[in-house]
């Protein structure tokens, strides 16, 4: 099957990298926030416990590692991911 494709002058091509994204608009009130928390909590004598959890899976037109049946020199355009 897969030289049939190439015959139709299709190829296996990875996503290409094309859109970008824009960062989330209260990110940096989001770390100060946090960072006032941690040294409230210090300067009460409290335990700060950090934790670092599971990345997301983004569904949509964002970068993967897969690949798949194109015509030749069109990848696919996704979004770069910026949170």
């Amino acid at each position: 099957m897969a030289y049939l494709l190439d015959e139709l002058g299709y190829s296996l091509q990875g996503n290409q990298k094309t859109k970008e994204g824009s960062g989330h608009p209260d990110r940096d009130a989001q770390f100060r926030y946090i960072h006032d928390q941690v040294e409230n909590f210090q300067r009460r004598g409290q335990p700060v416990v950090s934790v670092d959890t599971k990345k997301k899976e983004l569904v949509g037109d964002f970068k993967n590692e897969g690949k798949e049946w194109r015509p030749k020199g069109d990848p696919e355009s996704v979004r770069v991911m910026i949170l």
